[in-house]
């Protein structure tokens, strides 16, 4: 029984952690490859709802990547955590991610 209520204790911290943040829009910056990411971050019944880049300085072929296949994770999994950067992007990938994380700290 003892350990019955410890398990569920856990997942109820584990539920607790994923983050629920005020409805808003927030920006945030990182640093990309070349220079400072921007982006912003919607946030709507207390999760991520959109991401997008607003500015940066990296080559456009190599942000795509970054773009196309993060964001949508970010998405999905309502923050960076989990989410992998891209091969051959991996500054720039790196840059989205700070970027988010400094959005997500004003949203909460």
């Amino acid at each position: 029984m003892k350990k019955i209520v410890l398990l569920l204790a856990s997942i109820g911290l584990m539920t607790a952690a994923q983050a629920a943040y005020k409805d808003g829009t927030y920006e945030g910056e990182g640093d990309g490859n070349h220079g400072k990411i921007t982006v912003s971050v919607d946030v709507k019944g207390g999760k991520i709802a959109n991401v997008k880049v607003l500015k940066h300085t990296e080559t456009d072929m190599i942000i795509q990547a970054p773009i196309d296949n993060m964001i949508p994770e970010i998405v999905k999994k309502n923050g960076v955590d989990g989410v992998e950067t891209v091969a051959g992007a991996t500054n720039s990938s790196k840059g989205i991610q700070q970027a988010v994380k400094n959005a997500l700290a004003k949203a909460q």
